[in-house]
């Protein structure tokens, strides 16, 4: 059944409004997959924050406009499903990376963060492979850490190797 303007511009409105406020999105080929198959998907998708939406290309295309993701209008061709990553950069690849190593008809096609497209596999798996924000506050404050706790080692150090001079001294002693 075809749809009709006013569902076309709705889905393109909701689309834009994901997509403003996206990290990044990733695209799929999803053909062979069974209703069941994209039901668990979408599930899973829900679970990580990430948007996951079935929609036609030109109307997709349409809603990238004026967004950080206007360079995907030239990769929309065939049946993709869009998945849009809302909490991190990389949850939308990583929740599509995870479905298709247990679902081969799943194929990844291509990933868009920051402005860059990305479109070999490996470039996805990158993507995918990005920090959560926990994961990122958390290295970053073992970076900042990291110096002060090895001044303190070092400064500890030297009354510790005081102490040792002194044994050794007392121990030289009581030897002669």
């Amino acid at each position: 059944m075809a749809l009709t303007l006013d569902e076309k511009k709705a889905i393109v409105a909701e689309v834009a409004e994901v997509a403003a406020d996206a990290y990044s999105v990733v695209a799929a080929d999803y053909r062979g997959l069974s209703v069941a198959d994209m039901a668990e998907l979408r599930g899973g998708a829900r679970e990580k924050g990430v948007y996951l939406r079935v929609v036609k290309n030109t109307l997709a295309a349409r809603a990238v406009e004026g967004t950080e993701f206007e360079m995907i209008r030239d990769e929309l061709e065939g049946p993709l499903v869009l998945a849009f990553s809302q909490e991190d950069p990389g949850s939308a690849a990583r929740v599509l990376r995870d479905f298709a190593k247990d679902h081969d008809a799943l194929e990844l096609k291509f990933a868009a963060v920051g402005g860059q497209l990305y479109t070999e596999q490996a470039e996805i798996e990158q993507v995918a492979k990005l920090p959560t924000r926990e994961e990122a506050l958390t290295q970053l404050v073992a970076t900042i850490q990291a110096p002060v706790s090895k001044l303190a080692r070092t400064i500890n150090e030297v009354p510790g190797k005081l102490v040792r001079t002194v044994a050794a001294i007392r121990d030289a002693k009581e030897a002669a």
